[in-house]
């Protein structure tokens, strides 16, 4: 189970939800449309969708993050779950999703699961991490374990980063029809000179959960020197991202 560290996500990782605005005009929510938030994360989309008037119940698996959304939108329904969990019954017109379902391993499952909260003719719009998402940052970190005589072992990596025709495949055998499927290169500028460093603190810490602090920084540090070429430009850090962005709908 990843922990998050809710406060320096909202402070140095805003592009997230940042990104995930263009994601909502797509949805294009309605006024009274009742909307489940998949990996809603401290709310702050949530929020944007319930700007349009909709109803929101956003759930999280990481507790740090549904407290701190909980505290920030008190208005708004959130709730302590995983995604792989079937809680919801024909409930929502749609089903919003924003850089979380890479962080589910069993996808076809959270796929199912989505199907089944939707009210015939309801929508599944989501962008997660595609093929090829932050290759140059797994192949640091897998070097720089090997420079420090660290284990690692790609079973404990907390992402599954789906092709194209795997998620498609999800999205047909649940009973979608998917109208659009999307595979695209997005560099993405990381905050500050500590970019690189921060997005690993953030992102990566939960599968070198063994190390100690100060092994950590160490493995951190190698890892931000061997990117410095391959990724910091005029202008600062900038992650190789891939995204996987699709609309589907539930017909009957």
């Amino acid at each position: 189970m990843t922990k998050w560290n809710s406060t320096l996500y909202d402070d140095k990782h805003k592009f997230v939800s940042q990104f995930g605005k263009d994601l909502i005009s797509i949805l294009d929510p309605q006024e009274g449309e009742h909307i489940l938030d998949v990996g809603c994360g401290t709310g702050d989309l949530a929020n944007e969708l319930s700007k349009a008037g909709a109803i929101v119940t956003g759930f999280d698996s990481s507790a740090a993050m549904i407290e701190t959304a909980k505290r920030k939108y008190p208005h708004i329904c959130f709730q302590l779950q995983d995604g792989e969990e079937d809680r919801y019954l024909s409930q929502f017109h749609a089903v919003f999703s924003n850089a979380a379902i890479h962080w589910m391993k069993n996808q076809r499952q959270v796929v199912q699961n989505c199907y089944n909260a939707l009210l015939p003719k309801g929508r599944f719009i989501a962008e997660l991490g595609g093929a090829n998402n932050v290759e140059s940052i797994l192949l640091a970190l897998e070097e720089a374990s090997k420079t420090l005589s660290i284990p690692y072992e790609k079973s404990l990596l907390p992402w599954v980063f789906p092709t194209k025709e795997e998620m498609t495949a999800h999205l047909t055998e649940a009973g979608f029809h998917v109208w659009k499927m999307s595979h695209f290169y997005r560099p993405t500028r990381l905050s500050g000179e500590e970019g690189i460093y921060n997005w690993l603190n953030m992102f990566s810490t939960s599968f070198f959960k063994h190390l100690t602090s100060e092994e950590r920084n160490r493995l951190f540090r190698e890892c931000e020197r061997l990117l410095r070429s391959k990724l910091y430009k005029e202008n600062g850090w900038v992650a190789d991202y891939w995204r996987l962005r699709f609309v589907a709908q539930k017909l009957t």
